[in-house]
């Protein structure tokens, strides 16, 4: 039996701790930052109408970060302030942030350049017009099948397996890169070789660099890898507290600066979170309004927000009109979406008002 297979079975399906099961890559921390907290913090209660959402979607963190102030922080079900817990796929919009830290290292000139000048699998004829670019927007055209229930998946093969990078190189072009968008998390792995090969460092080693230290994360991140010493599993499985994530999108409000220091090309971060509109929708009717470089995109009142998600219901949500950031973390969301995006974000959105003003 596959490793990957038998792992599925055992395990079954993929929860927020699950660096207990895999190896992992620490992304240690130097000196931390404190964040610095409002003169109202965590003085006003959460209503009991959404104590009972907070409930319901199993919330285990719930912070809400303005005008780069800690406004409110509030655990649950045995969750502290140093708990960490499973990105999910919001550690694709982490490999997006590394590619701008790239960009602004001169590692990478452009997004233009084929995947396969530093991908060596796809640097053949077959694979010339797939573009760094195209990784970012989900529009690579690859024969990829995101699935997340079926145990014989190709999805639960690269979570549960031992051997990532050679399912990778096996994969192949089937439709015309840069035309629609199909959100496929093999996008992110391939884009984290891109960088790996562009830094000459793997992506955990960069992420501190770049972002942990800087940043003055308070505790040691997890990124799990397929194997004991492997690659990082990228579209997934970055592990660390819920002010430590607060930190990612302050990073992204801030344009990719921090303390006075661009960590991140802020072209890019601003091309980043702005909608891949030259795309068609998965669906092919309409064009794509609610994804740009690895970021999730929705409006609230009138507000533009960007949205690192990922599975169960991990959220970083990020308000440049507000000064605000949002992170929720748990164990469930809402099923039913308004255009690609969990209704329950709304309900976080809600309360992050009246936490905040």
């Amino acid at each position: 039996m596959p490793v990957y297979l038998r792992n599925a079975l055992i395990h079954w399906y993929a929860n927020i701790d699950d660096y207990k099961i895999f190896p992992n890559k620490e992304i240690t921390v130097d000196r931390e930052q404190p964040w610095p907290k409002a003169v109202n913090y965590n003085r006003r209660p959460i209503p009991p109408a959404f104590l009972r959402w907070i409930e319901y979607y199993q919330t285990n963190a719930f912070v809400v970060v303005k005008n780069g102030e800690l406004v409110h922080e509030s655990y649950y079900h045995g969750f502290t302030a140093q708990s960490i817990s499973n990105s999910f796929s919001m550690a694709k919009s982490i490999v997006s942030i590394l590619t701008g830290c790239a960009i602004k290292d001169g590692f990478i000139d452009s997004l233009n350049v084929p995947v396969g000048h530093y991908f060596q699998p796809f640097n053949q004829p077959a694979y010339q017009s797939l573009r760094i670019i195209h990784l970012l927007t989900m529009s690579s055209g690859l024969n990829w099948d995101e699935s997340y229930s079926s145990p014989f998946s190709v999805t639960t093969q690269a979570y549960y397996g031992d051997n990532i990078r050679p399912l990778m190189a096996s994969l192949t072009v089937v439709d015309t890169p840069g035309k629609r968008f199909r959100y496929l998390s093999c996008n992110t792995q391939i884009l984290s070789y891109v960088l790996e090969a562009a830094t000459g460092k793997d992506i955990a080693d960069y992420a501190r660099e770049k972002l942990w230290i800087p940043l003055g994360a308070s505790r040691t991140a997890l990124w799990s890898t397929d194997r004991e010493g492997g690659d990082e599993k990228a579209y997934c499985c970055f592990f660390a507290t819920a002010t430590d994530f607060a930190r990612l999108g302050q990073l992204v409000l801030n344009g990719g600066k921090w303390n006075g220091r661009q960590l991140v090309d802020s072209a890019y971060l601003a091309q980043a979170i702005k909608p891949a509109a030259w795309l068609l929708s998965e669906s092919g009717d309409r064009p794509l309004t609610w994804y740009g470089y690895h970021f999730w995109l929705l409006r609230y009142k009138n507000n533009d927000v960007a949205l690192m998600q990922g599975l169960a219901g991990q959220y970083i949500l990020i308000i440049p009109s507000q000064q605000k950031i949002v992170v929720r973390l748990g164990e469930k969301r809402c099923y039913y979406k308004i255009n690609s995006i969990p209704c329950d974000v709304y309900i976080w959105l809600a309360l992050a008002d009246i936490l905040a003003n």
